[in-house]
């Protein structure tokens, strides 16, 4: 008989464990039959003269992660998950009302419905682990929490305090969830179940702990939450207001009416659209963690291929640098060229600085940050590339240029090193399929910020030979991204999908569609930034180029607009490289629409100012669709999925709407 996930047993001193340990998963998820193993575990454990209980998992970095969500995302309506709900707190507050102390021993990730547990137990210690991490991030699936969590958080440390942690959804170390009071302790990991044991019959001899009720806010503060979180997601996901309406609506109401009010708002918004489609747009990054080259080469092409232990970056650029450090903050070794030492200095400086942020954001030590700076080498030759792995031109998008460079890396590196190029929009073969041995040409297409953007688009050349596919894909998950993989061709998937875009909204401004109005239907559609905004943040240069680059490539398709090349001839270069002018001006933090822009427009259009946001949003994603749809008719990319994935996490496609193509078939 197959063991449960969740067993219980009594130790000689009269104390009881609860113990999560799936044997059919690597981590602990909370499901129906998880559920039904613990309300049975509590009920046995219940029936035996137990001194107290101690509640654990036996994973090496999982405490429970949470409620499955393909379990969770096929509740087909309100009803039947807000009886999930009810069910799931139901079992919770048989921990709480257990008539004997309850501690929870936290080791590794305690998320969702796994922290929602461990706030129904009486005492909670967690262990220092890095694995272990704390907390309620159900917003950033579009979800609430549903197991007590919207209740018993406030009740522990105040509404306020609640809803901060909730809406930003983010985990917290356990010394961070110490100092919140989401913890009673911390302790080492190798001392987490001996000071659980001890906690437990201490508390077993003095009875529970009294903790004093924190002070709640009053009806105003909720109104002003309400108001400034609307206007930040503009209602866009309706978890982020509901959560606040359980918190205010639970706040001064006994525990079971509280209970009964997030499980009613937990039906309602874990059935909704915008759920079902933040969940979708999880699984895609889940998958792409996970990304194999299945369907890009036979079977029999398959072989084992050289680890990357030392990269060589020529470019030291923002690209370049930016690339050069996360290699470097990841363990490897690194050596950047540029031609010119000032470059070099430049770029090294950027490297600083990103480890600084890195440091002041907490994601790593100031040793650690020393020793990443430690490994990044620089040259204006070729010193040190003789024996790199891997080498990643990110120099100025221009094939002759790219083409004489691959010319004189192969000169100087290995036979089998592996040659890619950065470059957004340029088809691999036509820059370095010339050098011997093409086999190890490919594109490795990084999104600015580096330490940020977690794609990567793996290009795959008419040369590519499958070990060096590999050999990239294995690259990119020792960086920690996520990969894409495309076919080689002109702007490969986002870049081409996304200029498109970009060039009909320019179109639209030379219809006579004013900036603002352009920007402020596709911003509360949902995207981060309106598509006149993102040509400054890309550069009006490089937009311009990228225009020109796509008519080349597709003429009779491609109808090149020419505000960009007039706003560069103008000298209005957008926010590329210290630029302060573009579609709009820019001073520190703001801006405002540039009036020198105005006097290239053309006389207002008659639908210029009649356009409805409804229509300018059609016509724009109409083009993005149509020219995904055309890459996968090419075969530039594989599925939908991968379509979906690739503009969510390189472009900032709204998740809430769950990617391109999802939004395409509902639109239908």
């Amino acid at each position: 008989m197959t063991r449960p996930p969740v067993t219980h047993t009594l130790d000689a001193d009269g104390l009881g464990w609860i113990t999560f340990d799936d044997p059919a998963a690597r981590a602990n998820v909370m499901t129906p039959e998880a559920l039904a193993a613990l309300r049975a575990a509590v009920a046995a454990l219940a029936a035996q003269p137990v001194k107290a209980v101690v509640v654990a998992s036996a994973k090496d970095r999982i405490f429970m992660a949470g409620a499955d969500l393909k379990w969770m995302a096929q509740m087909p309506d309100p009803a039947t998950a807000s009886a999930i709900s009810r069910e799931g707190q139901f079992v919770f507050q048989q921990l709480a009302d257990f008539p004997v102390p309850v501690v929870c021993a936290l080791h590794g990730a305690a998320a969702g419905g796994g922290f929602e547990l461990a706030l129904a137990c009486h005492w909670r210690i967690a262990s220092d682990a890095p694995a272990t991490q704390i907390g309620l991030p159900e917003t950033a699936v579009g979800a609430i929490p549903g197991w007590g969590g919207g209740v018993r958080l406030p009740r522990l440390v105040g509404a306020a305090a609640a809803l901060e942690h909730v809406l930003k959804a983010r985990l917290l170390s356990a010394a961070e969830a110490k100092a919140a009071g989401f913890v009673d302790e911390v302790v080492p990991a190798t001392e987490l179940k001996t000071r659980a044991r001890a906690v437990a019959l201490q508390l077993a001899a003095s009875g529970l702990p009294v903790r004093p009720a924190p002070a709640q806010p009053d009806t105003a503060w909720f109104a002003e939450l309400r108001r400034a979180t609307a206007a930040k997601t503009r209602g866009q996901v309706p978890a982020m207001l509901r959560i606040i309406e359980v918190v205010a609506s639970g706040a001064g109401r006994p525990l079971n009416e509280a209970l009964a009010i997030e499980a009613d708002i937990f039906g309602d918004v874990m059935t909704g659209e915008v759920c079902r489609n933040m969940i979708h747009a999880f699984f895609l990054r889940d998958t792409a963690k996970k990304r194999t080259l299945n369907g890009w080469f036979a079977p029999a092409a398959a072989a084992n291929s050289r680890p990357v232990g030392k990269v060589g970056v020529v470019g030291a650029g923002v690209m370049g640098s930016g690339i050069a450090q996360w290699c470097a903050a990841r363990g490897l070794q690194v050596v950047m060229r540029d031609v010119q030492p000032a470059a070099v200095e430049r770029g090294l400086g950027v490297i600083r600085g990103l480890f600084d942020e890195a440091v002041k954001r907490r994601l790593c030590s100031a040793a650690d940050a020393a020793a990443g700076l430690s490994r990044v080498g620089t040259t204006t030759g070729w010193k040190g590339f003789a024996d790199c792995d891997l080498v990643i031109e990110a120099i100025v998008e221009n094939v002759a240029a790219k083409q004489q460079l691959f010319t004189e890396l192969a000169a100087v590196v290995r036979p089998d090193a592996l040659l890619a190029s950065n470059t957004s929009a340029l088809p691999i073969e036509e820059l370095a399929g010339h050098v011997p041995n093409p086999g190890r040409t490919l594109g490795l297409h990084f999104f600015n910020p580096v330490s940020r953007m977690a794609l990567v688009e793996l290009i795959v050349g008419r040369h590519t030979s499958a070990p060096a596919a590999e050999a990239a894909l294995a690259f990119t998950r020792i960086l920690g991204k996520s990969p894409v993989v495309c076919r080689s061709s002109p702007g490969f998937l986002v870049t081409r999908v996304l200029f498109f875009y970009l060039n009909e909204a320019c179109r639209l401004w030379e219809e006579g569609v004013p900036t603002d109005v352009i920007d402020a239907a596709l911003h509360d559609w949902g995207w981060p930034m309106g598509p006149m905004r993102l040509i400054d943040e890309v550069g009006v240069d490089v937009t311009d180029f990228i225009f020109g680059e796509m008519a080349h490539y597709f003429p009779g398709r491609v109808s090149r607009t020419s505000i960009c090349a007039r706003l560069l001839a103008a000298g209005l270069k957008g926010r590329k490289n210290g630029a302060s002018s573009g579609f709009y001006a820019y001073m520190g933090r703001e801006e405002t629409l540039n009036p020198a822009v105005a006097t290239l427009a053309p006389p207002a259009h008659a639908r210029g100012d009649k356009m409805e946001p409804s229509d300018i949003v059609d016509r724009l994603m109409g083009v993005m669709i149509a020219e995904a749809r055309r890459c996968l008719e090419e075969g530039v990319i594989k599925s939908p999925d991968d379509v979906d994935f690739a503009l969510l996490s390189g472009a900032g496609f709204p998740s809430f709407r769950g990617g391109l193509m999802k939004y395409a078939n509902r639109s239908v």
